[in-house]
């Protein structure tokens, strides 16, 4: 009974036109690995893997965080046998730590008690000035790095730093603009990967995936403001009938 109920509550996670759309996501990566015959099947785990994290991610839901960590290891070695370095350092040293970082502070953020959904949050304007500042310092320092590496496609990988640090910190944040973020990167990454796929067919894959991402970063966005709102309308509610007892009182 215990499983048949823990069955029940995971599918109900997603809404009919969530499961559709992930359903689709992962359809459509696996005809392109089929189709292009890649051979690579980390690469199809890896793509897998962050299509479920993203939907996840889009119900604002910690467990996302979890699966981002585990696919920023596979996504690093797939970036490593292109001679990507920007990504690989990048997720293994940035993305995956910061959404461990994320994770705790989604958990410790649950809304109205319920750990299955964060607390959505808008950060200080302070805050953005911060992290944007921040980030063209470290894409600044990567730039050398990776010139220094050899990394191909340099000024693509070096704007895939600026964009990855910039979504992984409205990520940990808590705000909704975390999925505009990673729509950006997406874009830089859907180049890179094309790029990739010139030389070698089999980099198709990748870049099929991060068109995938993209369509539901773009999901996420929307579906965290609906959600920002409708926290916000139960939050005015509460506050307002507590205002109603205290005056009974």
């Amino acid at each position: 009974m215990k499983v048949f109920s823990a069955a029940k509550r995971a599918v109900h996670i997603l809404s009919p036109w969530e499961w559709g759309l992930y359903l689709l996501s992962l359809a459509g990566i696996v005809l392109a690995f089929v189709l292009f015959e890649c051979r690579q099947y980390l690469y199809l785990a890896a793509s897998l893997l962050g299509a479920t994290a993203l939907i996840l991610l889009a119900k604002g839901n910690p467990l996302g965080q979890l699966l981002t960590i585990v696919f920023s290891g596979f996504y690093g070695y797939v970036s490593y046998t292109f001679r990507y370095y920007g990504e690989m350092i990048t997720y293994l040293g940035m993305s995956a730590p910061i959404a461990a970082a994320a994770l705790v502070a989604w958990l410790r953020h649950p809304y109205g008690g319920n750990r299955g959904e964060v607390a959505i949050a808008r950060p200080r304007p302070a805050e953005y000035l911060i992290i944007g500042g921040t980030g063209a310092a470290i894409t600044a320092a990567f730039y050398f790095l990776l010139r220094a590496l050899g990394t191909a496609n340099l000024a693509l990988s070096t704007l895939s730093v600026f964009t990855s640090w910039v979504a992984v910190c409205l990520t940990q944040r808590r705000s909704p603009f975390y999925a505009l973020g990673y729509a950006a990167n997406d874009v830089v990454l859907i180049a890179l990967w094309v790029l990739a796929a010139i030389q070698n067919s089999e980099y198709v894959s990748m870049a099929v995936c991060f068109a995938v991402f993209l369509v539901n970063d773009t999901y996420g966005f929307f579906a965290w403001m609906r959600r920002e709102r409708k926290q916000r309308a139960a939050l005015a509610a509460r506050e307002a009938s507590a205002e109603e007892g205290a005056d009974d009182l």
